[in-house]
C-alpha cells in the first residue's frame, strides 16, 4: 500500500501532513512512489523465493565459530540435531547488528549506542482509530507517539518512552500508555501481536571484507529507521556482493570482490547520516521533519567514479557508467515490444544494442560459457525514440548492464576497447 497522511493530533486539534510525497509515473520510472509493507510480508516474499530455488531457511540453528584458510571457511553450527561442521569458498554474515560473523573478524562497528532513549515498537490492534492516516502524537521534551495502519488490518505502534518509564510490553501496559496520548475512551489496544524495546544504535562496520568474510545488511550498518531505508539498503547489498560472489565462484578474477566494499559502504554512510539527522531532529522538531524528499527513494544512488566505473566515455548526456539503469519502452529489430524493466529480471547481463552497427556488433560479441549469462536486445532505432531520448542517444550505442540492474558501461562506437577492458574484471577468465 502506498503511505497514507498523516494525521498530526495536538491536544484537541488534529490535521492532516503528508510525509511523502507522491511521484507521477513516467516511462523511466514506472514505480514511483514509495510502499508501505510491514517486514513479515517481505521475509514471506523472501522464503517463498528461496522455496522456488529449492532452498529454504534452517531454523534453529546459530553459528557457533569459524575459521578461515587460503582455500575457504569452516563454519560450525549448532542446530535442532546437534553439531555441524560446515565447509565453504566464501562467508557472508547477515545476520544482524549483534553480528557473530563481524565479532569473529574482528571487524570494527563504530558509532554508538544510547540506552537510554528507548521507544516501545509493537504491531497492535486498535479499536476506534481511523484507518484512513498514520496518527502522530507529539509531545514536548522528544516525547511522541505514532500508530500506522498496516496492509492486514493491524496498526504499528512506536512510543518513545521517558528515562523512568518501564519496559513493560505487557498488552495492558500498552493499552494504558497508548490512552496516555490518544485520551479517547473509544480508543483501545485490543492485542498485541509482536513487540520490542528499540534503542538507537548508529553504526558501520570499518570494512565490509576480511579474506573470505563478507557483511551484507545490518551486520554492516545500523542505523533508526527514520527515512525507511534500512531494508531497502541491505537488500541492494545482498544483490551487488550475489552477483560478484557468483562470478568470481565461476572463474572471474577475484579483485572484483574488492569492488563490494568500494561500492557499497560509501552509500550506508549516506544513508546512515540521512536517517541519524532525520531522528536528531524528530527530538526537537516533531512536525519540522514529517515531511520525507525524493533521496529517501534511493532511485539516484549511483556508483560513478567508482572501480567499476571505469572511465570511458559514457556516449550519453544523461547517464554514465555506475548509473541505475532506469526503465525505457523500445522496440526491437524483429518488431516485437516491451520495456527495459521486464527484460532486466534476473541474474543476467544484459547487452541493448541499438542502431545497425551496434546490433550487428552485438549479435557477434563472444561470452563465457561460465558465469552469469548475457542476454541480447537488439532495437530499432527509427521505432524506439523513447528509449533514446531516455538514455540520451542520439544514433549507436551499446549499453552493458549489470544483473544488478546498475550500468556497466554505455559506448557509441569504440566497442572493441570498451568490452575487453570491463571483461578483465567482470567475466571468468578461460585459464581459471
Amino acid at each position: 500500500m502506498l503511505y497514507p497522511p498523516l494525521g498530526i493530533h495536538l491536544g484537541s486539534l488534529s490535521f492532516r501532513r503528508t510525509m511523502i510525497k507522491k511521484y507521477p509515473t513516467t516511462e523511466d520510472v514506472p514505480f514511483a512512489n514509495t510502499l508501505l509493507a510491514p517486514q513479515y510480508a517481505t521475509d514471506g516474499s523472501l522464503r517463498e523465493r528461496l522455496t522456488e530455488l529449492d532452498a529454504a531457511v534452517e531454523y534453529s540453528t546459530r553459528l557457533v565459530e569459524y575459521a578461515q584458510g587460503s582455500e575457504g571457511v569452516t563454519a560450525s553450527l549448532e542446530g535442532p540435531e546437534g553439531p555441524a561442521t560446515i565447509r565453504a569458498r566464501y562467508l557472508v554474515g547477515a545476520d544482524g547488528g549483534g553480528s557473530t560473523v563481524r565479532r569473529g573478524a574482528g571487524i570494527a562497528f563504530t558509532g554508538t549506542t544510547d540506552d537510554s532513549d528507548r521507544m516501545i515498537v509493537a504491531d497492535v490492534t486498535v479499536s476506534g482509530l481511523p484507518r484512513d492516516r498514520w496518527h502522530v502524537w507529539p509531545r514536548t521534551a522528544g516525547r511522541f507517539m505514532s500508530l500506522c495502519p498496516l496492509p492486514d488490518g493491524t496498526f504499528q505502534l512506536m512510543l518513545k518512552l521517558r528515562p523512568g518509564d518501564p519496559t513493560d510490553l505487557d498488552q495492558s501496559a500498552i493499552d494504558r500508555m497508548v490512552r496516555e496520548f490518544v485520551r479517547r475512551t473509544k480508543t483501545t489496544v485490543q492485542a498485541v501481536h509482536w513487540s520490542t524495546v528499540w534503542r538507537p544504535n548508529i553504526r558501520l562496520a570499518e570494512r565490509y571484507r576480511s579474506g573470505r568474510v563478507f557483511l551484507a545488511g545490518d551486520a554492516a550498518h545500523v542505523h533508526p529507521p527514520t527515512g525507511g531505508q534500512g531494508l531497502n539498503t541491505g537488500v541492494q547489498d545482498a544483490y551487488n556482493l550475489g552477483w560478484k560472489l557468483g562470478q568470481v565462484l565461476a572463474g572471474a578474477r577475484v579483485e572484483l570482490l574488492d569492488t563490494y566494499e568500494a561500492e557499497r559502504h560509501p552509500v550506508a554512510a549516506g544513508v546512515l547520516g540521512l536517517s541519524t539527522k532525520i531522528y536528531t531532529d524528530l527530538k526537537h522538531r516533531p512536525i519540522a521533519v514529517t515531511e520525507r524528499g525524493d533521496e529517501e527513494r534511493q532511485l539516484t544512488l549511483t556508483y560513478r567514479g567508482g572501480p567499476l566505473a571505469l572511465g570511458e566515455p559514457a556516449g550519453s548526456d544523461r547517464l554514465a557508467a555506475g548509473d541505475r539503469a532506469p526503465d525505457a519502452p523500445f522496440v526491437t529489430v524483429e518488431g516485437s515490444s516491451g520495456t527495459l524493466f521486464d527484460v532486466l529480471r534476473g541474474p543476467q547481463f544484459t547487452l541493448v544494442a541499438i542502431g545497425p552497427k551496434a546490433t550487428e556488433a552485438a549479435q557477434a560479441q563472444e561470452w563465457p560459457a561460465a558465469g552469469a549469462t548475457l542476454q541480447r536486445i537488439l532495437l530499432d532505432a527509427s521505432r524506439s525514440a523513447s528509449f533514446r531520448r531516455i538514455y540520451g542517444i542520439d544514433t549507436q550505442a551499446r549499453i552493458l548492464v549489470r544483473p544488478d540492474g546498475y550500468i556497466a558501461y554505455i559506448a557509441a562506437g569504440n566497442w572493441a576497447r570498451t568490452f575487453p577492458e570491463h571483461a578483465q574484471i567482470l567475466l571468468p577468465h578461460p585459464d581459471s
